[in-house]
């Protein structure tokens, strides 16, 4: 059974000044989990990051400082989380789902309140539509339930509908609710008592601050995180463009397993699955299908080392950065383009030092001229 597999041993442990460093660096203005990650790797640590980012921006061609996360403000979010109950955990430590780590710029940081053991237990995420039928929601809480008890932690992300389904008939066996705002923020309003009770005998996780009103932009990265966690999605129902088809995406992409169960073409809840069933989803009827597919690779990901992140100690001599002239900086500006390029690339192309490349990207990152994308692809962008 899945959930005889043990959770892994945490491979971090920050000190509280480590988490506050952590902490002020991703709330930093132009700091995305990408460029979180190239700096913390490049300066040996966030709060050796922090110092180096007024000057770094600037060098890439900022005219203005850039806002950097007080101490204050970072030590007043982490007060809020601690009076809802929740706690800040870094990559790699215990509560933060292994799988999540081996993303392509993972969040480094997310909030978690309740039970941090399911993290580290084999994840079954399942999503669907909103307005999920009555026959959809009875096959999600059936469905479930079967995979609870084959030992797999359900995960969702709270909506209405099928989300809903999942969550309430795995609650007893410990589920995971992925939020898209705060911890304390309920969404939908309705899902209010389920999320406090998830709180309490399951998982909240969350990429927001506390207090956080989602907005649009925040559901997607929170459906990143319900497939990245995971082992493999299920879809129940989905229209045609539907959230639960972009987390689909997501775990295609991600290198997960994709479930779709098959409904009549009549109904336009199943246009979605039916559609991921001609891609090459998985087709489900029972638990076993899916439990089935999952047994060859259970435990896969945890044998994996993620990528490495730098947690910087206390007293680290930050490393100096090296001498770039204008003409490099100009080299690596002209390899780039509107079009995402792999950084490696720029650096067969114009022959200068890798660490010199990487500096000059975070350069222009932080002066909100670069973007980055997945698998190690940035572009320039049009002023």
């Amino acid at each position: 059974m899945a959930g005889q597999s043990r959770e892994p041993e945490p491979k971090r442990h920050l000190t509280n000044a480590q988490r506050l460093a952590w902490l002020r660096l991703l709330r930093s203005e132009n700091v995305g989990p990408a460029t979180f990650r190239a700096l913390v790797n490049q300066f040996g640590g966030a709060q050796a990051a922090i110092d180096a980012l007024p000057d770094l921006s600037r060098r890439g061609g900022r005219t203005h400082g850039i806002r950097l996360c007080s101490i204050d403000d970072a030590e007043a979010e982490l007060a809020a989380a601690k009076r809802i109950g929740a706690r800040l955990v870094a990559q790699g430590e215990r509560g933060y789902p292994p799988a999540l780590a081996h993303l392509d710029a993972p969040p480094p940081l997310i909030y978690v309140k309740g039970r941090a053991e399911l993290a580290g237990m084999p994840i079954v995420s399942i999503v669907g539509a909103r307005n999920g039928s009555a026959a959809g929601q009875k096959f999600t809480r059936q469905i479930a339930n079967a995979l609870c008890l084959e030992g797999f932690v359900v995960a969702s992300g709270l909506a209405r509908g099928i989300d809903t389904a999942a969550h309430i008939a795995s609650l007893d066996h410990g589920t995971i609710a992925v939020v898209a705002g705060g911890i304390d923020k309920a969404y939908p309003p309705e899902n209010e008592v389920l999320q406090e009770r998830i709180g309490e005998r399951g998982l909240l996780i969350s990429e927001r601050f506390p207090g956080h009103t989602p907005r649009g932009k925040d559901f997607p990265r929170r459906n990143r995180i319900i497939s990245g966690i995971a082992l493999g999605v299920l879809v129940v129902e989905a229209a045609q463009r539907s959230g639960s088809l972009i987390t689909a995406r997501f775990a295609g992409e991600q290198g997960r397993e994709v479930f779709a169960v098959p409904g009549s073409p009549l109904d336009p809840r199943a246009a979605g699955t039916n559609s991921l069933l001609k891609q090459g989803a998985t087709l489900v009827t029972s638990a076993r299908d899916i439990v089935d597919a999952l047994a060859p690779i259970l435990g896969r990901d945890t044998d994996r080392t993620p990528p490495e992140l730098s947690s910087g100690d206390e007293d680290e001599t930050p490393r100096p950065l090296p001498d770039i002239v204008q003409t490099e900086r100009e080299r690596v500006l002209e390899a780039l383009g509107p079009s995402p390029i792999d950084i490696d690339e720029i650096i067969r192309c114009t022959g200068i030092e890798t660490r010199k490349v990487h500096i000059v990207l975070l350069e222009l990152d932080l002066a909100g001229r670069l973007q980055r994308h997945s698998r190690q692809l940035v572009s320039l962008i049009d002023p």
